[in-house]
């Protein structure tokens, strides 16, 4: 992580605390995915129009089920990605079958790709003799197949830059 990246850690770590409390998150993963999301640079937009350091569409945000509005303000955002993917956990993967970490892993999947592709995944991750509630060396060996790459080196990056993040705080 780069000098910048390390200095908006720090300043944003109250907002990351207080949302992933809010949600029942680690605070430390919420960071991880907006470092993945954005660098944790509140001015990235890009092209699908995602906006923020949670790179959350303004449309998501208005859904009925999130409900933020002016998610360009940096808590604003914040609020707005966690509590996206406290639903997409709670909606799409609170199956008792699914290990609370798998939950969290699979609504990361879905943060970037969509539930229903991650459903998909979890089928086909079925028909090939793989688990569909474990996403590591299960799930993702089928969204290999079903989306590509680029799902797959999402959540292993959330991952990544979440046990650096645990490490860094011991």
């Amino acid at each position: 992580m780069d000098f910048e990246g390390t200095q908006n850690f720090l300043t944003l770590k109250g907002l990351f605390q207080k949302y992933a409390t809010q949600y029942g998150f680690d605070w430390l993963l919420i960071a991880a995915l907006a470092y993945q999301e954005s660098g944790m640079n509140n001015k990235k937009r890009n092209k699908s129009g995602a906006v923020g350091i949670m790179q959350v569409l303004p449309s998501t945000a208005k859904d009925n089920n999130i409900r933020i509005s002016k998610v360009h303000l940096l808590e604003n955002n914040i609020h707005a990605g966690v509590k996206y993917l406290d639903f997409l956990r709670k909606r799409y993967f609170s199956d008792p079958l699914i290990h609370p970490r798998n939950q969290v892993r699979f609504a990361l999947a879905a943060y970037n790709a969509g539930p229903a592709k991650i459903n998909r995944t979890r089928a086909r991750a079925k028909e090939m003799g793989l688990d569909p509630n474990r996403w590591f060396r299960n799930v993702e060996l089928a969204a290999l197949r079903v989306i590509g790459r680029e799902t797959v080196r999402y959540v292993s990056n959330i991952n990544k830059y979440y046990l650096a993040y645990s490490l860094s705080e011991t």
